[in-house]
């Protein structure tokens, strides 16, 4: 059948030659080219440099090129080893940066391993490009934190109630099956001769022993816990104790001391023991609480944490601490929500003289707080909420920093960590806020 329509010729068999150079690869400005130049000629890698001694074995990839590779890939959304590893071969940015000699996914995930601390540095080196480029002034910082998930189901997680029923269960299990393999083996000694050893344990109580040893550990580690809890809870009794020795006593009833034991719903994880269970906004999750401070200039990320505790209440101090030590002063301005609320926060704020704008309740009315015992800085948070009204400096808080957890989870597609162990994840939430900041950095470039 014939066609009226002319078409450009499709060249599939035709011989091509690539530009003379891979930065052609991309068009002048592309994110690649800028992540390149900035590790090339703006970043210092020397902690990643001393990692590297001698010239035995084959010569590694370059340092500086698998940074690059890791920040621009942060940046863009790939961010598992084999994820990347694919994109050096089939996409032509990521094969600017590697310029056409490609790592296999392991070492990409061997160098991030390997350098994840001088990599969690490199935020603080980004972090003074962006305020030397004016995306950085402190006048308004906002505080939040965001719930990510572990590299763990909740469901291979285990209730401490629960372990000591099933230690009870596999460990007479194990005992019966013992009983049952030494009078088979005696059997069998008597019917074939005694030529085995005898003591080696069949691969169906092997399993069960390993399993009764892992309950065993995280069982152990929760009572650990609950112990070093009761320590420190007996601590704050005896401050109570001086508070009211000098006449100040605390409103309400007298907790009960602590029992040091761990409480039956008490859970670890198997797969990730360090993370939580935290209630998220879909759900409860197994995860981790990821902090961030952000400049309302330019949505900076000014200092950032990670805990596994679902409060945000010790993080105030915490982050401020990152900011001062990040940028060497302290901002003017600091908004947070209700989570952050408390007399020891609101008194932080005082001391360092920031002027700060924190919700005493949640969602949409963060001046009508529903306790009733309210301590004196509460109340006079509240009393400036209230006053201030719709023009109070609060409503920045949702358009600076809630933006920056969308635009990392959503935008991006970060979701649940890759790494696991607190440390590990810690260092990882250190290079997604890198990368942030270097998108940021990025824009007037591109």
């Amino acid at each position: 059948m014939g066609m009226s329509k002319s078409f450009r010729d499709w060249h599939l068999d035709q011989d091509l030659l690539f530009p003379p150079s891979v930065q052609d690869f991309v068009p002048a400005g592309h994110l690649a080219r800028f992540v390149v130049g900035l590790v090339r000629d703006d970043l210092d890698l020397s902690a990643i440099y001393a990692g590297y001694s001698g010239e035995k074995g084959q010569p590694p990839y370059h340092p500086a090129m698998m940074t690059a590779l890791l920040l621009y890939g942060y940046a863009v959304g790939v961010y598992s080893s084999r994820r990347i590893a694919r994109a050096c071969g089939e996409r032509v940015d990521f094969m600017s940066i590697v310029a056409l000699d490609a790592p296999d996914f392991r070492t990409v995930s061997d160098f991030r391993k390997r350098h994840l601390k001088a990599l969690e540095g490199l935020f603080v080196q980004v972090l003074k490009l962006c305020e030397r480029a004016g995306l950085v002034r402190l006048g308004h910082v906002a505080l939040d934190g965001t719930k990510v998930r572990a590299n763990a189901s909740k469901h291979k997680a285990m209730s401490y109630g629960r372990m000591a029923e099933r230690e009870k269960e596999l460990a007479a299990e194990v005992r019966g099956w013992l009983k049952a393999a030494e009078t088979a083996d005696a059997e069998e000694d008597r019917l074939y001769g005694a030529d085995n050893r005898g003591d080696e344990l069949p691969a169906w109580v092997a399993d069960k022993q390993k399993r009764l040893e892992k309950i065993r550990e995280a069982k152990a580690a929760l009572e650990a816990e609950a112990r070093a809890a009761a320590g420190k809870e007996l601590g704050a009794a005896a401050a109570e104790d001086k508070r009211k020795a000098e006449g100040r006593k605390k409103p309400g009833r007298k907790a009960k001391p602590p029992s040091g034991e761990p409480e039956a719903k008490a859970q670890r994880n198997f797969t990730d023991p360090e993370s939580r269970v935290m209630l998220a906004r879909d759900g409860f999750i197994q995860g981790y609480n990821a902090q961030a401070a952000v400049d309302s200039t330019a949505q900076v990320i000014v200092a950032h944490g990670l805990v596994a505790s679902q409060s945000d209440h010790d993080q105030l101090t915490a982050l401020l601490d990152g900011i001062e030590a990040n940028l060497g002063r302290m901002p003017r301005e600091a908004s947070a929500d209700s989570g952050f609320c408390s007399e020891a926060n609101l008194a932080v704020l005082d001391e360092r003289g920031i002027a700060g704008y924190v919700a005493v309740a949640r969602a949409k009315h963060p001046d009508k707080a529903k306790r009733k015992l309210l301590g004196p800085l509460t109340l006079t948070m509240q009393k400036k909420l209230k006053r201030a009204g719709r023009r109070t400096r609060y409503r920045l808080r949702k358009q600076v920093v809630e933006p920056v957890f969308g635009q990392i989870k959503q935008a991006r597609g970060f979701r649940q960590f890759l790494l696991r162990g607190i440390d590990k994840v810690r260092g990882e939430w250190a290079m997604l806020c890198t990368a942030h900041n270097l998108l940021k950095l990025a824009k007037p470039a591109s």
